[in-house]
């Protein structure tokens, strides 16, 4: 069972930048696709952001494209999303993901979530 944990979060102002990590207790290398997904008060689950097992290909939800940067290093078991130009409405628990499928994978694993706090 592959245990995902996030950190990075944080209370950042309007215009700035964070860096979450997801750091996975083994390979995922079954479940190849790296995701992140972000939850507000009060509304669903979204999807924010993939990359594939050779980070050759990435996707990105409209919201965050030219925003948001996500990368993986699998010698680590480590993923990554680069957040600048932060928004209030990027407020939320951010969690990482993995599974198999492309763009948006069927997720098998998940993390506790990190919280991201944008304040104007």
């Amino acid at each position: 069972q592959v245990q995902l944990v996030e950190s990075g979060g944080g209370t950042m102002q309007t215009g700035g930048s964070l860096r979450l990590s997801c750091g996975a207790s083994e390979s995922t290398y079954e479940s190849p696709v790296m995701a992140w997904l972000r939850q507000a008060p009060g509304k669903e689950r979204e999807f924010v952001a993939s990359i594939t097992w050779s980070a050759r290909n990435t996707y990105y939800a409209d919201s965050v494209k030219g925003r948001f940067t996500i990368s993986r290093d699998n010698t680590k078991n480590m993923a990554y999303l680069q957040m600048n130009n932060l928004k209030a409405e990027d407020t939320a628990v951010y969690y990482c993901a993995a599974g198999r499928g492309w763009p948006v994978p069927k997720y098998e694993y998940w993390g506790q979530g990190t919280q991201v706090t944008v304040s104007s």
